[in-house]
């Protein structure tokens, strides 16, 4: 999928890792012939996205390049293979973009499609006024009239990631306590759907501001993570069902397995550094307690949907999540910073 002429949009790029994010002019993306162009109403700021400014994530091989992958916003052209998709049309994406055709995409699968693509790594993302988007007619989601565009952009990754994590990946049920290491957007995202699903959501962060958060998602209880092991160990001394690690720490992995009951399920959302930085956890209990170590990366379009129906029914509220509303100038700096000052709730662009 190209560009077109160059000062076509307003957007910010980097070109190279760790190197300044400037705000500019760019070029215009341009649909294939299965593609479509999408208008960005909202898009999300994810600490996946500070990843792959970091040079964390391999996808990202060619400079500039423009972040951004959890967004809403309206069709303003497609490729002539496109039938289901017109201009003016208003949808939400999963930032993961399947092929459509493979055995994984069409098993429902496609957040492991094997040729995925995904806006912001593998090809130019969302923090520009348009966005490019690959095989339409199998990923782009209809955005009902109900749902704002900032809720679908909160959708787009850390709600939807959460979900699977949580219902799909968790397995978590009535009941459960389910220990949500980190409360920033994905990790709020899940302690909402757990208390939902009838589980008690722990959030387990050292900020007392987000903890205070968590609380106000419906957590059940909040620890800091000094706390946290003998905390959950008084709730429950065989310790919590389901782990789920949402900042990507090697010290929370290892945190979690230790705690984790026997037969439990710690889910892997937040990306690592490194590939081998699973930290010190202690395998031998991994085998002895049959704990299990699941990997979540995403949700397929059809889960998309099936998330959409909860929110345009009122069951979910995922804006509640949604903290501030920026400029895109702003925007840069929340992302520049989310290391040392790692935002709370999620932080939406919303001007261009």
């Amino acid at each position: 999928m190209g560009c077109g002429t160059l000062g076509g949009m307003r957007g910010a790029s980097y070109s190279s890792f760790g190197g300044p994010i400037t705000v500019g002019e760019l070029a215009e993306p341009v649909a294939d012939a299965a593609g479509a162009v999408i208008e960005v109403r909202a898009t999300g700021i994810c600490r996946s996205d500070w990843h792959g400014w970091q040079g964390h994530d391999a996808d990202i091989s060619v400079f500039p390049h423009v972040p951004g992958h959890e967004f809403a916003g309206v069709v303003v052209d497609v490729g002539a293979d496109v039938a289901r998709w017109r201009p003016g049309d208003r949808v939400a994406v999963p930032f993961i973009a399947g092929c459509g055709t493979c055995v994984f995409c069409l098993a429902g699968e496609a957040q492991v499609c094997p040729d995925q693509t995904q806006p912001g790594f593998t090809h130019w993302g969302s923090f520009a006024e348009r966005v490019a988007v690959h095989h339409a007619d199998f990923n782009l989601v209809a955005l009902p009239d109900s749902v704002d565009f900032d809720t679908g952009a909160a959708l787009g990754c850390r709600f939807t990631t959460a979900y699977r994590a949580v219902v799909d990946q968790g397995r978590a049920g009535s009941g459960d306590i389910v220990a949500v290491y980190g409360c920033g957007g994905v990790g709020i995202s899940a302690i909402m759907i757990a208390e939902a699903l009838g589980a008690r959501a722990v959030g387990i962060d050292p900020r007392p501001e987000a903890r205070r958060i968590a609380t106000d998602a419906g957590a059940a209880a909040v620890f800091d993570p000094s706390e946290a092991h003998d905390g959950l160990l008084l709730l429950d001394p065989y310790g919590p069902h389901v782990s789920i690690d949402a900042v990507g720490s090697p010290r929370v992995v290892a945190d979690a397995v230790s705690v984790v009951r026997r037969g439990g399920r710690h889910v892997q959302v937040g990306l690592l550094p490194q590939p081998s930085a699973f930290g010190d956890v202690t395998a031998g209990r991994v085998v002895a307690h049959e704990i299990a170590i699941i990997g979540s990366h995403g949700i397929a379009p059809a889960g998309l949907e099936g998330v959409l129906g909860l929110v345009a029914s009122g069951d979910l509220q995922p804006d509640r999540l949604i903290g501030e509303r920026v400029a895109l100038a702003d925007g840069v700096d929340v992302l520049t910073k989310l290391e040392t000052e790692p935002a709370l709730g999620m932080t939406v662009i919303t001007e261009f």
